[in-house]
This record gives structure tokens, sequence and C-alpha cells, in this order.
């Protein structure tokens, strides 16, 4: 059985930045929830000795389709939810005025897809928009007013190649999109990655172009004048064309502290500062790697365990790292200082005929270099060892090229917390294997789309994939969802080097399979592949509680969840 008891010490009150907000917790008695659509009769459950809250569905908005990416992110704002619908190319626009009978009231539609939604207190609205014809082409950003009661769309920029995520500042006085700049998927071409800084008109107006500044990669390529760090990842299929740092960066994810931005480049393992006075990258740094040889850094890397059979084996290797490659990022004070938060999803590249990963029962075959016979690693490259695990060809090899010393996963299974030069004060570890194991040991490592064992073991996990931050009774929390097993799980973060597991809920059925059941039972399946998460403070939701709103893109839910105290 895994201690749970949270390792909490007391600390000054930390202050959040961005978008999160704060809230306040007020003692409230457990009440009996009546059955409603996409709410599970039990969802599956693990606290801490002594959790200080709990979460629990209280209603849910379904699109009715599945695994189309039809709910991913989700923004709030006067008593509505703002959900990326990527299927639709939209954003829907739920009433939860009444938490469980959300019902959708409307839309915010624009040419091309919608990729992320943030919305300012005075109701100015934002939308990433990348091109949906092209996802090479120039996207857009959306300007729309949510005071109204059917939004109204107020104009639009034109920004980077296919911008991704969309973040405001604490003031409201800019937005700041991550550019992606992904490559065609039969690498045609492959556009700049790139920083978008918006000024925003002080009313609920829409900016113009010339309110936008491109904050480029230029200066870390060959020649330039700020170096970029040799771990930080440029590789793969690179054109023979210039800018092959800009081109491989991939901006993902955006924290804002203050006029500095901290920018995920997730494919790099790297995160980017931007100087939002002068629109400009000051530098790269990388993330590192952790060691699973270490204790407390185990995985089960294997759908095929030592018995022959999946079953819940963590444990350490020699030989292998993890690559924290995260998605999710957000940025928050403690005593004084700005720390960001990390969920390490992990990703590989695959564009073209080129493909990163490889299981390591692979290597040597077709091409791909061997595992090195001195490496620690030599002899764990059976089913039931790290056989069966995805690793990436573009790491670990020889000086000279001809075999594998070490082997690098993707992603590590965990959430970290670094201080904003690079330095980890925090990671959890093993924990989110062990948690989730405990929690429903029959589908641990499930996939989504279908209930499983061990279904993602030889991948990423649990698969961490994004995070958001609240302050409840003084202390502040992460909330992280896990995209593949479900569910969100809650660490107490106040004192970031003191982190400590709290609770975790996943609104899952395990029962149903919804791709071998069919998606007729979609609804019984209760929510599968979060994707987006939003803190809503006490002040502004209608029970007078905080919540959470979690968009799944899988289900294409989007479910509401009480934060109340437990004693």
């Amino acid at each position: 059985m895994l201690s749970t008891r949270p390792r909490i010490r007391r600390a000054a009150a930390p202050i959040l930045l961005g978008a999160v907000v704060v809230g306040c917790l007020a003692a409230a008695p457990a009440v009996a929830l009546p059955v409603r659509t996409a709410i599970v009769d039990a969802p599956v459950e693990v606290a801490a000795d002594g959790a200080a809250l709990s979460l629990s569905p209280v209603g849910a908005y379904e699109t009715g389709v599945f695994d189309e990416s039809a709910a991913e992110i989700v923004a709030s704002y006067d008593g509505r939810l703002y959900v990326v619908n990527a299927r639709a190319g939209l954003v829907d626009v739920i009433d939860v005025t009444k938490p469980s009978k959300p019902k959708k009231v409307g839309e915010v539609a624009s040419d091309g897809i919608a990729n992320s939604v943030a919305i300012r207190a005075d109701g100015l609205g934002v939308v990433a928009i990348e091109d949906g014809d092209d996802k090479t082409a120039a996207g857009r950003v959306v300007f729309f007013d949510a005071t109204k009661k059917k939004p109204r769309v107020l104009g639009s920029v034109v920004v980077g190649s296919l911008p991704d995520m969309v973040a405001l500042s604490a003031d409201g006085a800019r937005a700041v999109v991550a550019n992606e700049g992904e490559p065609a998927d039969d690498f045609s071409s492959d556009p700049e990655g790139s920083v978008a800084v918006i000024e925003l008109p002080g009313t609920v107006s829409a900016a113009t172009q010339a309110d936008v500044r491109i904050a480029d990669f230029h200066e870390f390529e060959a020649g330039g004048s700020r170096a970029l760090p040799e771990e930080v990842r440029v590789f793969g299929p690179t054109p023979e064309a210039d800018l092959p740092v800009s081109r491989n960066v991939e901006p993902e994810y955006v924290a804002i502290d203050g006029d500095t931005a901290y920018v995920a480049l997730q494919e790099a393992n790297a995160f980017a500062v931007v100087d939002l006075d002068g629109a400009t990258v000051e530098a790269v740094v990388p993330f590192g790697f952790v060691d699973h040889s270490e204790a407390g850094h185990g995985i089960d890397p294997s759908d095929r365990d030592p018995r022959g059979a999946p079953t819940f084996d963590v444990r350490t290797f020699a030989g292998l790292k993890g690559m924290y490659l995260p998605d999710g990022l957000v940025a928050y004070r403690a005593a004084g200082e700005t720390y960001l938060v990390s969920a390490n999803e992990g990703d590989a590249r695959e564009w073209g005929d080129y493909v990163e990963n490889a299981r390591v029962k692979d290597l040597g075959d077709d091409g791909l270099a061997p595992v090195c016979e001195t490496s620690p690693a030599a002899a764990l490259t059976g089913d039931a060892d790290l056989g069966r695990l995805n690793v990436s060809t573009a790491m670990g090899l020889s000086e000279d090229g001809s075999c594998y010393e070490e082997l690098y996963a993707f992603g590590s299974r965990s959430f970290s917390i670094w201080t904003t030069g690079g330095e980890q004060v925090f990671d959890s570890g093993e924990d989110f294997e062990r948690i989730t194991h405990e929690a429903a040991p029959a589908f641990f490592n499930s996939n989504h789309s279908e209930s499983n064992l061990e279904g993602r073991s030889d991948d990423k996990g649990p698969e961490p994939e994004s995070l958001a931050i609240g302050e409840v009774d003084g202390r502040t929390y992460a909330f992280i969802g896990f995209e593949r097993v479900g569910g969100v799980i809650v660490y107490d973060i106040t004192d970031p080097a003191a982190s400590a597991f709290v609770t975790y809920l996943n609104n899952r059925d395990f029962s149903v399979s919804v791709e071998d059941d069919g998606v007729e039972l979609l609804s019984a399946a209760g929510d599968l592949g979060p994707e987006g998460l939003s803190f809503i403070p006490a002040a502004m939701t209608p029970t007078g509680e905080p919540m959470l709103a979690v968009a799944n893109e899988v289900s294409g839910t989007t479910t509401l969840y009480a934060i109340s105290a437990t004693s």
C-alpha cells in the first residue's frame, strides 16, 4: 500500500501569476449527488491521510463526439465555460449557473481551427486560431466580447504558424501566443516557431496588427549572439534551408510572470525566456533528464512483465533516463520567488519518413544502432524489462554513432517544480504510477479510448498532460490531468520543495470500454482524455466554493468538479 501522508511544511502565502486566481474554502457536508449523464456512479478515488480537500464531479456537458478533440481547452467567465471544440473549429459557450446542468448557449466561430482560449477580467476574450487548410500557414488571434449574452467577435490579428496556446498577463495588458510552427505532415514544409506578444487595448475591443510583435529564435542560430545549451534537443529531419534551430524549437505552452514569459519548447525539452517589453527571446533553458536508475524514480516500462503478463511492476533501471518534455507549464510565486510547474507528458517527433521513437528490443534492426555491449541497459532488452519501451533514436548514441550507451524515454511520468533558471526543486518521481495503481489496480496505465491493463506502460504511463494552479484557504494547489488513464491528481505546492500529494479522483467507469463496446455507451464511460483544466475561484462560482473545470478530448465532455473541505 502506498504511503500517501502529506509532508506539508508551512510557508509564506504564495502569489499566483497570470490567469491563476484565488478561492476560499468553507467546510461543507458531503452531499449525495443523483446519477447524471457522464457522471459515473462511483468515481475512482484515493486520498492522502488528512487530505485538506476533495474533488467531486457535479455536472458535465457532453458533445456526444468520441475521440475527435471536441473538448480541449477550457476558460471560465461570469457563469460560463468557454471550451475549445477543435473538431468543429470553434469555441463552445456553456452556461454553468446551474453546475449540475451545464448547457450550451452559444459559440465563438471563426474561419480556421480553434486551439486555445483565454478571457480577461473585463470580458475581452482571445482565441488562438490555426489556418484550417494549411497548418504551416500564419494563424490568427481572434478577439471576442464575453460580456454579451451572445459573444460577439470583435476582430483578429495575424500571428505565427500554428498558434497553439494563448495566455494573458496578470494585468491584462498583453496576450502572449506560442506559435508552434509544426512541419507539414509529409514534411514538405517546416515553418519557424515563434512567440507573439500582443499589446491589448484597455477596453473590450480588438487589438490591431500594429500591436503585434514577434519574438523569434534567430539569435540562437549558428553565428547568432546567443548560445544554445547543448542539452536543448535540435535534431531530426531538418530541411537544407536555413534556421534549423528556429524550425525545431516549436513553442507549446505559455506561463507569464510580470514582463517575462516562460514558454515550453516541448520536443526540445527546454523552455524559452521571453522579455515581453522587448519581444525578444533572452534565453533557452534545458530541463535536463531524470535518471530512472535512482530510487524514487522508477517506472513500469512493460506491458509484458516478468511473469509474462501485464502486472504492476515499478522499478529502477540502470542505463535508462527520461526526457521531461513537458506540455503544460504554469508560473506561481511562493515566499517571494517565482517558480515554474510542469506536467511532464513527453512527445516524439514523427514527420514524413522520420520517426524518432523505437522499441528498445528493435534497436539493432532495420538500420538502427544496437545498445552498446558495455551499456548497463544491454542486459535489459527483453520484453519483461525494457524491450517494449519506446525510446528516442536521436539520444544516447556513442560518439561514433555505432551504438546506444544510454536509453532515453519520452516524458518522466511526473510533474516538476523549477526555478526560473531551470533548477529543479521538486519532482513527484514515481508517485503517479503508484497512486493510480492503488486507485484502480485492474486498469493500471490504461489507455483512454479503451479500458485495459498496462496499455500505456510501454510508452508514457499515465501521461500528465496539463495543469492548473489555485489558492484555497491560503494554500496553493496544483491540479494535474492524466491524458491516458484519466482523472485529476492534486498536490499541495505551497512550499515548493515540500510539495505533497493530496487526492486523486477519476470520473471514469472502467467497466465501459468505448472503443470495444461502442460509442452509444460514451456517456456511461465518464471522462476520457483530460486535456485542459481551469481553476475557478469561489467568488466566481454559483455555489460559493471553488471549482475545477476539465475539458476531455476523447469523451468530448467538459466536467465541473466541486472543491470541498474534508475537515
